[in-house]
């Protein structure tokens, strides 16, 4: 019974996501055009609100995931997720109830996490575009193909580690050093690191398998994935900029999926996560782009989240951090790099102002 529920909530997500991709990324705005500031700040505040919807779904309805009604059924999901919440002594509802409150806590955290690196995955993707010299009026449409690539691949990567997890307790320790290196790396990077990052467009390993196998046409202002001259078919430098970003999402999920486990070890709520995340990508995209330079501490904080939720991997065995301890302790390290980089912003305004 649980299998059947599963499967008609997890069918249900995807036609509903389906349904919102088909409004925000294109297939009632064919034409490609540069989104405004206030379009894309609208549909950033669409997908956290519809997000943040989802959150109080599953406060009160998280049981209907997996289809546990009994307290039988809900004490086996808290087993094998090892979610950090007893309900001995507690009625069916009320045992419900705080099943579906850590549950909703856990969608929170990891969303947030989530959401987060995101950010810095902005970055690297403005860097992609204007390493490709892709015309502005063609972000939106690879960024559409971009996330629908990044849904397929999540879905993979997260239920395969899930399922890893799950057969080998000990592979939670190598997602916890993996953060912890990858933390370490990133604060190395924003304190000793390059400060203007180049993509070399000829020797990037996604650029070279394609001019192996594909002819590669070499108009950049064409406004497609393929060309077809004189009888050959041809890829366009925006079809090998959509495989950049799809190889570049891919390198990310390997810190931000490892990052959300940490948290929550139901795979359903790391996906739900993850998805809606990536979802909020293309806005959040067009709005980071006029206001990124005001984010200088984000690495830094992004770099002690990991760090945080590394450690919390590696001493789950021997103490298991609340869910909600763990959502105030990302909150505040987010909360706290984006002030400190709005003062320093507000600092250089005041000496260039003098």
């Amino acid at each position: 019974m649980s299998n059947l529920n599963e499967t008609i909530f997890f069918s249900s997500f995807l036609v509903f996501i389906c349904i919102m991709l088909g409004i925000d990324l294109g297939f009632f705005q064919k034409k490609s055009h540069v989104l405004s500031f206030k379009e894309a700040l609208n549909w950033t505040l669409v997908w956290v609100g519809i997000s943040v919807a989802f959150y109080f779904l599953i406060r009160f309805h998280g049981n209907w995931i997996h289809g546990s009604d009994t307290i039988a059924e809900i004490q086996t999901r808290i087993t094998r997720f090892h979610h950090p919440i007893s309900i001995a002594g507690l009625s069916v509802e009320d045992a419900i109830s705080r099943y579906n409150k850590n549950l909703s806590l856990e969608y929170l955290t990891g969303y947030l996490i989530e959401y987060s690196l995101s950010v810095d995955n902005v970055f690297v993707i403005v860097l992609i575009f204007i390493s490709f010299n892709i015309q502005p009026k063609y972000f939106k449409r690879v960024l559409f193909w971009g996330i629908l690539g990044a849904i397929i691949m999540r879905f993979l990567f997260i239920f395969a580690a899930s399922a890893l997890i799950q057969r080998f307790a000990w592979f939670l320790l190598v997602f916890g050093g993996m953060l912890l290196i990858i933390g370490f790396k990133m604060a190395w990077e924003f304190l000793y690191g390059q400060k203007d990052e180049q993509i070399d467009t000829e020797k990037h390993p996604v650029v070279r398998m394609v001019s192996r196998f594909f002819n590669v046409s070499t108009d950049e202002h064409a406004g497609s994935f393929f060309l077809r001259q004189e009888g050959k078919t041809y890829v366009t430098p925006l079809f090998i900029v959509l495989l950049v970003i799809e190889f570049t999402d891919v390198l990310f999920a390997v810190d931000s999926v490892p990052a959300v486990f940490s948290v929550t070890q139901d795979p359903y709520i790391v996906f739900f996560s993850n998805i809606f995340a990536i979802l909020g990508l293309r806005s959040l995209f067009f709005l980071v782009m006029d206001i990124m330079n005001r984010f200088h501490y984000l690495k830094m904080g992004l770099a002690v989240l990991l760090t945080f939720v590394g450690v919390k991997m590696l001493i789950h065995d021997l103490y298991k951090i609340p869910t909600n301890i763990s959502l105030i302790a990302i909150a505040s390290i987010l909360l706290i790099s984006i002030l400190a980089s709005n003062l320093r912003t507000m600092r250089i305004r005041r000496r260039l102002t003098k």
